[in-house]
């Protein structure tokens, strides 16, 4: 361990994919799946009602694309609209914030193990697997392998026991979500809310406390 890591008292950091790592899906994104789908153009919040009414039980592995597009849709699609589909879902969740990944390079650099927990189905954790920035994480989980979502406990469990840390307080989570912060603190795990300000994560990652 260097002085670096030595001095910010941490073991490991798990981290989210998406909001910290990974960029928020653009309005041209939505609207991209949205038409896809076949739905009106004027009706992008409903859509987006429908796309996350059944998200969690997807995410969790719990429902098959045909299963999950059938539920948003109100009808099963054809076999090319449901690869449209899953092409379309899946670009929206690819691009990433290269000030996080510069970070998250030095810190891989320095020796500090770097964990990824991330809510996602299965074929796009088959798509995170491919990039780059996968190989600085010495383990990573995704809700769909694991068939349990954050904030469940369970979840987290997982990745605290790859660290192989004894004190949870030496682990730092990071999370744009402040419902699944709460869950780690309730672990005992240090917790970063993370609002999309690279520095924040970056100081968290120097800091004593």
């Amino acid at each position: 361990m260097t002085s670096t890591t030595a001095q910010a008292g941490l073991e490991a950091v798990i981290l989210d994919y998406n909001g910290v790592i990974g960029v928020q899906p653009t309005t041209d994104q939505w609207l991209r799946l949205a038409r896809t789908a076949l739905w009106p153009d004027d009706d992008l919040p409903a859509f987006q009602n429908a796309f996350w009414s059944a998200r969690s039980a997807y995410d969790a592995g719990q429902l098959s694309d045909l299963a999950y597009w059938a539920q948003v849709l109100g009808h099963h699609p054809g076999a090319r609209r449901l690869r449209e589909l899953h092409d379309a879902d899946t670009d929206m969740w690819t691009s990433t914030d290269d000030r996080v990944v510069e970070i998250l390079h030095h810190a891989h650099a320095s020796g500090l193990p770097l964990v990824l927990l991330s809510n996602a189905p299965r074929h796009l954790s088959d798509v995170l697997d491919r990039h780059p920035w996968r190989r600085l994480m010495t383990h990573a989980f995704y809700s769909a392998r694991l068939q349990v979502c954050k904030p469940d406990p369970a979840a987290y469990q997982h990745a605290m026991n790859a660290t192989g840390a004894t004190d949870p307080d030496r682990l730092l989570f990071v999370d744009d979500r402040a419902d699944n912060c709460q869950a780690a603190r309730l672990l005992g795990l240090r917790a970063l809310h993370y609002t999309g300000r690279p520095a924040d994560l970056a100081a968290a990652l120097q800091s004593p406390n």
